[in-house]
């Protein structure tokens, strides 16, 4: 374990805690991969068995879980990666969750809402969330709402957040990476840092919950952007505008909708490096280079391309154009725009550079 433990006032926080992974795609699992040798490794802080909850669906005419108690390996969403034994499937939700004094949730933005609904009666009242989730809600009163926020006020417990440059497949393999955790104090920074911090992925800790969560959803918008860029064949010059100017609406974006947001925390794993990350790797890149080399629709491309998962970079600039609109600020946020357009198939993706031109950055 880092130095930075503290692993006597771990020890004293409490009786050994239980976790439940709420969520079982990609990157639910590459999580459960360092979850589950965590928690073994420190025997006197946790509870051994990990309940990952999974939605059921059916793999070569069986239960996906089945399958993946037995093989150990989620055979649809992260094939030949092996997952620790203590890492346990369960298709019931209520089950899962009940006893967990950990809860993270990993899961399309989409359907966070539903699943805390489902979980509300039957959680512990001094458990921790901690949302891996990229995306926003929306609130009663129409405005961004952060998905740690609404797991807060479902579930009536503190949610604590962790973004990064993160690509799945990437830190599966063991790839060095970092992220950052978003808190609201150490005890609980020294705690999630036991449960995720490992010598190839390592874990920043700060306070600025709303602003590195913001980032970790925007960031895929941008790299739509980057994506439409190699889909023309354009190069590293045009790419670099395109990070450049996403990460300047980024912090804009901040400044007006997130009280107290830092630019520091712009600097931070959950904000230029999982930019640049995104915009090279991830699975909205991929995604904004199919925008342009096909006519088919988001639903289309996500059934053919992610087996299932969902594209969250589109439901994001969704949401946030609704937002801008409503302020009438849409000028001020041309990428955000263009990028939500072409993702409706308003706008020719050919006309995305054309929209940055003339950027407000430019001016």
């Amino acid at each position: 374990m880092h130095s930075r433990f503290s692993l006597q006032v771990l020890t004293k926080m409490a009786i050994k805690k239980s976790i439940c992974i709420v969520g079982s795609g990609n990157w639910g699992s590459a999580i459960a991969k360092i979850v589950g040798r965590n928690v073994l490794s420190s025997p006197d802080l946790f509870e051994a068995k990990v309940n990952m909850y999974m939605y059921e669906e059916n793999f070569e005419g069986r239960k996906l879980t089945e399958v993946v108690n037995e093989k150990h390996e989620n055979v649809k969403y992260l094939p030949g990666i092996k997952l620790p034994e203590n890492i346990v499937a369960n298709p019931d939700l209520i089950a899962s969750c009940k006893s967990a004094d950990i809860l993270i949730f990993v899961m399309p933005h989409q359907f966070v809402r539903g699943t805390c609904k489902t979980m509300q009666e039957h959680i512990k009242d001094s458990a921790l969330a901690v949302s891996l989730i990229k995306g926003f809600d929306k609130g009663p009163d129409g405005k961004i709402l952060m998905i740690s926020k609404l797991i807060e006020d479902i579930l009536n417990i503190d949610c604590a957040v962790m973004m990064g440059a993160n690509l799945a497949p990437e830190v599966a393999e063991e790839q060095f990476c970092e992220t950052t955790i978003g808190c609201k104090n150490k005890e609980q920074g020294e705690l999630l840092r036991s449960v995720f911090e490992t010598d190839y992925f390592r874990c920043a800790v700060c306070t600025d919950i709303a602003t590195i969560e913001m980032c970790g959803a925007l960031k895929n918008v941008v790299g739509i952007g980057a994506g439409i860029v190699d889909g023309m064949g354009l190069g590293h010059n045009t790419k670099a505008a395109v990070l450049r100017l996403g990460l300047m609406e980024m912090v804009k974006f901040g400044e007006l909708f997130i009280e107290g947001s830092q630019e520091v925390t712009f600097f931070e794993s959950c904000g230029v490096a999982d930019l640049v990350a995104t915009c090279h790797g991830g699975r909205n890149r991929l995604l904004g280079e199919n925008v342009v080399k096909s006519d088919k629709t988001i639903k289309q491309l996500e059934k053919e391309i992610l087996r299932g998962q969902s594209f969250q970079g589109p439901l994001v600039a969704q949401e946030i154009n609704q937002v801008l609109k409503e302020k009438n600020m849409l000028e001020q946020f041309p990428l955000f725009t263009a990028i939500y357009k072409i993702c409706q198939r308003e706008m020719d993706p050919r006309e995305f550079i054309n929209c940055l031109r003339n950027h407000p950055e430019h001016i």
